[in-house]
């Protein structure tokens, strides 16, 4: 194995055993020690590779998106409902883990995703940023209550719902 699968292979193995833990407990209540115990590696691998626990979640968060982003390919010409269908489709798809996310009450972790996908941009001027940042934030609350209230619907329901309150 050479280094970078190496590395790879330590944080698949954090990444594994920070979310077993979070089966069992709070992320509060999860320490890094125990993280590193149950991957079977060092703290200095740990820290080599992510900041704290939240870190974890997040890049797994970003790499699942990667990964589904490759498995379903966009059209050049994206619309609002592509786009809206494409968040609802990818949570569907990784529902296990953002129902995990919050059943121990860190779903809003899920909100940086909905921000720099939907949020406002620094070469937007004043009134498209304050926009972007009001659709991004009820877009976020949308699916926040949708977790909250179990999914009941599918992701195709959700993106009609949405659309039909003309955002």
């Amino acid at each position: 194995m050479d280094n970078a699968e190496k590395n790879s292979y330590v944080k698949k193995q954090i990444t594994n055993a920070l979310l077993t833990l979070l089966k069992e407990k709070e992320l509060k209540d999860i320490s890094v020690s125990e993280i590193t115990t149950a991957a079977q590696v060092s703290r200095i691998s740990f820290y080599r590779n992510y900041d704290n626990k939240e870190t974890v979640i997040k890049e797994y968060m970003s790499l699942t998106l990667n990964e589904w982003n490759k498995n379903h390919p966009k059209v050049s010409e994206h619309t609002e409902d592509d786009i809206l269908g494409d968040i609802f489709a990818y949570i569907t798809e990784y529902k296990d883990f953002y129902l995990l996310l919050r059943d121990r009450g860190i779903f809003c972790f899920f909100k940086d995703i909905i921000m720099d996908a939907l949020g406002p941009k620094a070469e937007y001027p004043n009134f498209g940023a304050y926009t972007a940042a009001f659709i991004a934030n009820g877009i976020y609350g949308w699916i926040e209550e949708w977790f909250l209230r179990g999914m009941q619907e599918s992701g195709e329901e959700m993106t009609k719902l949405l659309k039909s309150r003309n955002l």
